[in-house]
């Protein structure tokens, strides 16, 4: 008598632990500013903007005033939110087999509030729509100085990029790529055939180049968005970008009510998975930072 094998027998249906997704970028600018302490609300912050100047004395003269100005900019907070509705019985599922899907929400939920700092920071958009959000006033692509691609020189773009940012008196110290942009740079080749850079693998890690931070998502060109950028990259004084959190609601259950406007979740057997934050924005120069755009069609 031959042996018994599974398929004699009718076995219970599992399901794999994990949840399969590809890889999602979080916030660039998180990566080149760090946060600062915020409390809520609006934040006003000082900044320089005519420095004093020293001035030669005679033996017996008389000294001049100094001028020095100084301006506000208003860091204003910007409250995000994520809800995502699941059935019980995704919830008993995931807590029988183990599959890894709340744990997967939650995740995803934290990586939905990082990406949204660089969609708000760089395209005043909401997140969730696409759209510029009117009450976002200020983002780095309002920046006036930028370098344009020319074919494939995506160095060049870059250092003029750079250029305009020195000539405004600024340091650039990092630069925030688009994955295009940094692919591009990546696989650059001298007349030989050879890579430029072979250090930057195929772009997708680059933590530097040319002594700047580096950092690659692509939130930076905003995939996200309703109508698609152009932008590819900023170079910049990132130190000029400031954000904090002021409020943190970490992910957390809804059992009972319409949190989202998609019915009464008792009645639909369903929770509501929410996480929210509120960041404090500003930008205290736009002038420390300039952009690289795609290449003319």
């Amino acid at each position: 008598m031959a042996a018994l094998i599974t398929s004699n027998f009718t076995m219970p249906q599992e399901y794999a632990a994990g949840v399969f997704k590809k890889a999602q970028f979080t916030s660039a600018l998180a990566q080149l500013s760090g946060a600062m302490p915020q409390k809520f609300g609006k934040t006003n912050v000082m900044v320089l903007t005519s420095a004093p100047k020293a001035e030669i004395v005679a033996e017996g003269g008389e000294k001049s005033p100094t001028p020095t100005a100084y301006a506000n900019k208003t860091i204003s907070p910007i409250k995000l939110q994520v809800t995502a509705r699941v059935s019980n019985e995704v919830m008993w599922a995931d807590e029988d087999y183990q599959m890894g899907i709340l744990s997967d929400v939650g995740e995803n939920c934290g990586i939905a509030l990082g990406r949204a700092l660089d969609i708000v920071g760089i395209h005043k958009a909401n997140p969730l729509t696409g759209a510029v959000a009117a009450s976002v006033t200020e983002g780095l692509c309002d920046a006036t100085d930028q370098a344009q691609l020319a074919g494939t020189k995506f160095d060049e773009a870059i250092e003029a990029a750079s250029g305009l940012v020195i000539a405004n008196g600024y340091t650039p110290t990092g630069i925030a790529c688009d994955p295009a942009l940094s692919f591009g740079l990546a696989t650059m080749r001298d007349t030989t055939g050879r890579r430029i850079y072979p250090e930057l693998g195929y772009g997708q890690g680059v933590a530097s180049f040319e002594g700047m931070t580096a950092a690659v998502s692509d939130t930076v060109s905003g995939k996200e968005l309703a109508k698609a950028s152009d932008i590819i990259g900023l170079v910049g004084q990132f130190d000029a970008f400031r954000w904090g959190v002021q409020r943190e609601i970490a992910m957390h259950t809804i059992e009972f009510g319409d949190p989202d406007g998609l019915g009464d979740l008792q009645r639909l057997n369903q929770v509501a998975i929410r996480a929210e934050i509120v960041y404090g924005i500003g930008i205290l120069d736009l002038k420390a930072f300039a952009k690289v755009v795609k290449a003319a069609a």
